[in-house]
């Protein structure tokens, strides 16, 4: 019994050896076109700076009773892509916001090729201005660090390179 407990064990780690290798070698690439959140710089929080875990639980009277919160921002996000018809969904956005920022609304990218440029990425989703400018949804903040104007255009960005940003599993 012993020997097929230590032959399943063995099997396991050599299928997660090969998984951690492979995905290894995916975030490598994946970090050489725009880092991960775990890697993004985070600009400075200010104590006027609204953060994914402050204001949990209240409400903004201008959001439609949805809360000043990563689930509140994305809430008031899918209800302007649904009239705008940009496709997206909770889960979609929630995951790609949690890889790029940690849901940080003011994190931003001091390092990478973009910010070299002198365009860091900025936000929830890690949009550089230049396609928060091109993909901006009428309706919203003229600011890209603005939490419902950076999910929506990125969604918006995302619709139109990807189809959806529910097909964005890595930095886009």
């Amino acid at each position: 019994m012993t020997a097929i407990i230590a032959t399943r064990r063995l099997a396991r780690l050599r299928s997660l050896a090969l998984t951690g290798i492979a995905t290894t070698g995916a975030a490598a690439a994946a970090l050489t076109l725009m880092p991960a959140s775990a890697h993004a710089a985070e600009a400075p929080r200010s104590a006027h700076s609204v953060t994914a875990t402050s204001r949990v639980g209240h409400t903004d009277p201008g959001t439609g009773g949805n809360a000043n919160n990563l689930d509140g921002w994305i809430k008031q996000s899918l209800a302007i892509m649904k009239a705008k018809g940009i496709p997206g969904t909770y889960e979609g956005l929630h995951r790609n916001i949690m890889r790029e920022s940690s849901g940080n609304p003011n994190a931003q990218n001091n390092w990478d090729v973009n910010a070299q440029k002198g365009i860091p990425s900025k936000g929830l989703l890690q949009v550089i201005d230049p396609t928060f400018n091109a993909y901006h949804v009428a309706g919203t903040a003229q600011s890209s660090t603005d939490p419902v104007a950076n999910i929506t255009a990125a969604a918006n960005y995302a619709a139109h390179r990807y189809g959806s940003i529910d097909n964005v599993n890595s930095a886009y």
